[in-house]
């Protein structure tokens, strides 16, 4: 193969390569957690996710609280533009904002309650409110998810956490076995073709050795 056709056939992965270094990291609407622990700081995740990447959007979130013990929401948490509002007073300084920075284009409305009480234990709903940006209109969209927090004195570990990091660990312990398997597999082939090759040289050699004394017996009797 030439090198221009090796060249030829580079092209294409570098331009993959290229693209997949431009390009931004895709948006992942993931569940938020729902049990906090008391006295500990909690992330309230919320992400919702701008179907197409190439229109252009601003975006602002509202969190809304009703406690365990209340029948409706109330008002919690404001984030637009740039500027985070506490409006709920059982909250307050204990609220942060921990979504999208520097930018109005939310995707990520997360907020973070440091020192959990017991009393914010309760259903959160969070709101996302955008405004899509075409070329002659506006298109505005909500999208709303709620969240049901339990506070409880310490971290329990649900069956399914417990049942995964055992599979872990056996994937882990069977992949080592494995391991070991195909080393000796292979270390007992390299060593059959060694001792192969060996005989076979020793072999070659004889041969090579008779061949030559029968030449030598043949020039004397030819003398």
């Amino acid at each position: 193969m030439s090198a221009v056709q090796e060249l030829l056939l580079l092209l294409p992965l570098a331009l993959l390569v290229l693209q997949a270094t431009l390009c931004r990291g895709a948006c992942v609407e993931v569940d938020s957690n729902t049990e906090a622990v008391a006295d500990e700081g909690f992330k309230l995740g919320c992400i919702s996710c701008k179907r197409r990447g190439e229109v252009k959007a601003t975006a602002f979130v509202k969190w809304s609280f009703k406690a365990s013990d209340e029948n409706k929401f109330a008002d919690l948490f404001i984030y637009q533009n740039g500027r985070a509002d506490i409006i709920d007073s059982r909250f307050s300084d204990r609220l942060h904002w921990n979504g999208s920075k520097k930018t109005d284009d939310l995707q990520d409305g997360s907020i973070l309650i440091l020192n959990v009480t017991f009393n914010d234990s309760g259903t959160y709903m969070c709101t996302f409110n955008r405004t899509l940006k075409y070329l002659n209109y506006e298109f505005q969209t909500s999208n709303i998810k709620t969240f049901n927090m339990k506070v409880v004195p310490r971290l329990t570990r649900g069956l399914a956490s417990i049942l995964s990091e055992v599979m872990m660990y056996v994937s882990i312990i069977g992949l080592q076995v494995w391991l070991v398997i195909e080393m000796i597999y292979c270390y007992r082939k390299i060593s059959a073709a060694g001792e192969e090759a060996l005989r076979e040289s020793a072999a070659e050699y004889l041969a090579i050795a008779s061949e030559s004394k029968d030449h030598c017996a043949g020039v004397q009797v030819a003398e």
